[in-house]
């Protein structure tokens, strides 16, 4: 994975090599390889700026020079940090100190980077306060925050920080990504997913399995939801990703949900339970695409998990036991289709699915500025349902349908294309 580079670093170095005018904030779901990322970036640019790596998650090697990870000095009074300091706002701040010490001893100055910033509390005061110190007096000092839980980093970035910070998105894996990084071939993409961490353990399918819920699964919930947003009922939350992982590609009612989870809580709930697994980058409730905001809101979710690994490796169905189950595989597809739309659209575009009263449905409706594209996916478990392709182009117009898989564009070549070209 460390050979491979991603679009977005040749993105993060032409930032890096401009003024430092904004905080550069990368962020993304878990183990999509934003460290690797901005790692390579560093390397790149090394030769022309100072660099200084920083992760909040090891205090114990506090400060980290990029040159081949070797330990920096600490400066007077900075010892490594002990595995059970606190790391607060004064800890941030003398690791911010450090930085400027040595970007004013580099002609072209200096670059810091933050890993795991949203573990420190209040971290946006405190950055703040010290970004528009360095802005003031011209300080030649980049700084790089990353985070792998996006909806608490957003919540950091409160109205204080705007107009000081640039973000760059660090989505799941592409199918192209995985094919040329891997090797993987489509199907292979449908059933193990994105996650590049993983690939090398998919000809031991029992312990690839183990690997997605021990290191992406279990890891996302309890450190990047539970132990940081406020979640009255954590088996609750738990119970819904296992139950939305299981139904992905599907229509469910909120009240099916609360029936099958045994819970008496009202909608409300359920509706922030899954809003804060989308925002992690696990699962989303798509709603029915409507001319009116809030009747899709009120819709019945279909869900859709954003990496097809979290779908199949509860499952209990192998490779090659879930090629054969037709419906399942079926499911499985249109997933993949799903998640592809939700990783790679455009800031600007929305993803929904439709149907009407009638029960005529359309698969996924991407849309952009009232402009849409009805997609159909056809992966040889039943028919083509031509009429509910039909039936929204006769209420909404729009581009013309497109339909995936057979008796239309190649599943490879679709997932080979971002979201955004479709439209």
């Amino acid at each position: 994975m460390s050979d491979y580079e991603r679009a977005q670093k040749a993105l993060l170095v032409q930032r890096l090599r401009e003024d430092p005018r904004r905080l550069i904030l990368v962020k993304g779901p878990r183990q999509t390889g934003k460290t690797t990322l901005v790692r390579q970036a560093l390397l790149e640019i090394s030769e022309e700026r100072d660099c200084l790596y920083v992760s909040v998650d090891e205090p114990r090697s506090a400060r980290v020079s990029l040159d081949l990870g070797s330990s920096i000095e600490p400066d007077h009074g900075s010892a490594v940090e002990p595995i059970d300091r606190k790391l607060d706002s004064l800890w941030l701040r003398r690791q911010w100190e450090t930085a400027r010490k040595r970007a004013v001893s580099f002609p072209r100055g200096s670059i810091l980077v933050l890993d795991e910033i949203q573990k420190i509390t209040n971290w946006s005061e405190t950055v703040k306060g010290l970004w528009d110190h360095d802005r003031h007096t011209k300080l030649p000092l980049h700084v790089v925050l990353l985070g792998s839980a996006p909806l608490l980093m957003q919540q950091g970035l409160s109205e204080s920080m705007a107009g000081r910070f640039e973000s760059i998105d660090v989505m799941h894996w592409s199918y192209s990504e995985m094919s040329c990084a891997f090797g993987f071939d489509v199907d292979q993409f449908v059933y193990f997913g994105g996650y590049p961490g993983a690939a090398d353990l998919i000809g031991d399918q029992e312990r690839w399995a183990t690997y997605i819920d021990e290191s992406l699964i279990v890891p996302n919930i309890e450190r990047d939801i539970l132990a940081l947003q406020r979640v009255n009922k954590p088996a609750l939350l738990k119970r819904l990703f296992d139950y939305a992982s299981a139904y992905s590609g599907q229509i469910v009612s909120f009240n099916k949900m609360q029936e099958h989870l045994n819970d008496k809580g009202n909608t409300t709930t359920f509706v922030r339970y899954l809003h804060l697994l989308s925002e992690a980058g696990m699962v989303t409730g798509l709603s029915n695409y409507s001319r009116s905001s809030s009747l899709g809101r009120a819709s019945r979710p279909k869900l859709i998990v954003h990496n097809t690994s979290l779908m199949t490796a509860r499952s209990g169905y192998s490779f090659e036991e879930a090629k054969a189950d037709r419906s399942y595989w079926g499911r499985l597809v249109e997933t993949a289709v799903g998640a592809h739309l939700l990783n790679t659209k455009g800031r600007n575009h929305r993803v929904f699915y439709w149907r009407n009263d009638k029960g005529d449905e359309v698969d996924f409706v991407l849309e952009r500025a009232g402009k849409t594209r009805a997609i159909e996916v056809k992966s040889g478990s039943g028919g083509l349902r031509a009429r509910g392709l039909e039936e929204f182009q006769s209420r909404y117009g729009g581009l013309e349908p497109i339909v995936v898989g057979e008796q239309g564009i190649p599943l490879d070549e679709f997932l080979s294309r971002p979201a955004s070209e479709w439209l």
